[in-house]
């Protein structure tokens, strides 16, 4: 574990923040070459990465805050503004409508622009997965398995070895993400196919979680990964069927 890389001046950076800010390098880089792909300015990826950076941290801190709040675990207003505290479906939701934000105010193709999306967003995931590995955070069960990895200094700290299932889901979004490149040009609506593929992910690594369940014996993250499944399965067969399906080159 290297939940801190550097500490210059007092001020702890740590290796979460810094495979954060990688996954949203990795994703300029990929949007800029899907965007030179479907005769776009690449320089424009820049500007959808800034609404989807402002935008996603945003929702993600908001997401945290109301959701430990209403569990009762901290004050909504401690968890906003504190260091710690991401959740990555509150930064897919508000990401995704400040990224609309900016194809409307900069007169870019929306559809396109959530194709060149659907292919970068797995690949900045999986460095934002890893980054929480090395942090000790969102492990898993305890397990016996040789592959089990204690987080003594973890958040919370884990003593023992459980399932690091931040490697899991950094495995499946790499998948997903070369499965999504080589359907760049096939796919009707390539977003839809990444929303599918995404909650599938999230359902099952969420089995090997600790998360208490909220409603039907589900975590709200297997709830969420569900309704992902569900729109994302709707908004494909729509585009598949439709006379004009969304322009993915």
């Amino acid at each position: 574990m290297y939940p801190v890389l550097w500490e210059p001046f007092g001020f702890a950076i740590s290796s979460f923040g810094v495979m954060v800010a990688i996954g949203f390098l990795v994703s300029d880089y990929v949007v800029a070459k899907r965007f030179r792909e479907m005769r776009l300015d690449p320089e424009l990826s820049s500007t959808i990465l800034i609404y989807a950076v402002v935008f996603g941290v945003l929702g993600s801190k908001l997401y945290y805050a109301a959701e430990f709040s209403l569990r009762g675990e901290v004050e909504f207003w401690d968890a906003l503004f504190a260091r710690a505290g991401m959740v990555w479906f509150g930064g897919l939701i508000l990401g995704t409508v400040g990224v609309t934000v900016a194809t409307r105010l900069h007169d870019i193709p929306t559809a396109s622009v959530a194709s060149a999306v659907a292919n970068a967003a797995p690949f900045g995931q999986a460095c934002g997965r890893i980054g929480c590995f090395l942090v000790g955070d969102d492990y898993g069960k305890p397990t016996d398995a040789w592959y089990g990895v204690a987080f003594p200094e973890g958040s919370p700290p884990m003593p023992i070895p459980v399932h690091p299932t931040q490697l899991y889901e950094t495995a499946w979004l790499i998948l997903i993400g070369v499965v999504l490149w080589k359907r760049r040009k096939a796919s009707p609506f390539l977003f839809a196919e990444y929303g599918v593929l995404a909650g599938i992910g999230r359902f099952a690594v969420e089995t090997l979680r600790v998360n208490p369940p909220v409603a039907f014996d589900l975590t709200g993250a297997q709830l969420i990964g569900i309704a992902m499944i569900a729109v994302g399965g709707a908004v494909w067969l729509y585009a598949r069927w439709s006379a004009k399906p969304a322009p993915n080159n």
